[in-house]
């Protein structure tokens, strides 16, 4: 519990940003460009040093200016628009208690991957449902899958009922599980860093996907041949469920 109290102690430090209304959509939005940043700048190196441009998965493709200023104008104005009503709401139904201990670390660790693994088996069965009825593919969905060739910047390229059900999906797990404050934050950082990783277009000798053995976790390439081939790897994250459903395509 110490080695996270530390930790806790900064945080509740700034209680009144936290408990100010603002502050979902700012950490939300303030997360996500900045687990962008990394890949924009590999973007604009690679395509001049040939030593960085054998890591990306479709060496052939790069995403210019004008394909990113739309990303990043789209994912403002949902954030604005309508990230921001929704957690303003829940502010005022449920405001922010923050407790005084910090949660134990393999407590954290364990809630995170539990949390993790929810939220891959409700996108899965989501994204599955989302391809296979073709009303809600071209209503919902189609949007995000403009990019054939995905990158970072494309993590939240998609319509606003899209957006919002993996934002509900996100947020009603911590809640189910009971997760502290702390395990609830850690969860959404690494929750919006594995999607932006997954969208990014590079496999990296770091890529998760290389962290975790037996191809449990299949990571950007997994998730590049999604948008390459539309019909297989629904799975967001790990492969057991496109495996047991049939839907795998080794990368």
């Amino acid at each position: 519990r110490l080695c996270l109290q530390f930790l806790w102690d900064f945080v509740t430090a700034k209680k009144p940003l936290i408990n100010s209304p603002f502050f979902p959509v700012l950490f939300s939005f303030t997360a996500y460009m900045a687990f962008c940043l990394p890949y924009i700048a590999l973007d604009f190196f690679s395509t001049r040093l040939p030593n960085l441009r054998k890591y990306k998965i479709q060496p052939q493709n790069y995403p210019t200016l004008g394909m990113m200023v739309p990303c990043i104008i789209q994912s403002a104005y949902h954030h604005v628009v309508w990230i921001f009503p929704v957690t303003f709401l829940h502010w005022y139904w449920k405001p922010v208690n923050l407790p005084v201990i910090a949660p134990e670390l393999p407590e954290v660790l364990l809630q995170v991957v539990i949390c993790l693994l929810l939220f891959d088996f409700e996108y899965f069965l989501w994204h599955l449902l989302h391809h296979r009825v073709p009303w809600l593919y071209k209503t919902f969905h189609k949007v995000h899958h403009k990019h054939i060739s995905t990158f970072a910047l494309t993590t939240q390229y998609s319509s606003v009922w899209e957006l919002l059900s993996l934002g509900f999906f996100a947020a009603i797990n911590p809640l189910l599980l009971g997760c502290h404050p702390l395990t609830e934050m850690i969860f959404f950082l690494v929750n919006i860093w594995l999607s932006v990783e997954d969208h990014s277009g590079y496999d990296l000798p770091w890529s998760t996907h290389r962290l975790v053995p037996f191809g449990w976790y299949g990571g950007a390439p997994h998730h590049d041949l999604h948008h390459l081939k539309f019909k297989s790897n629904y799975a967001p994250y790990f492969t057991h469920w496109d495996r047991l459903f049939g839907t795998f395509t080794e990368s």
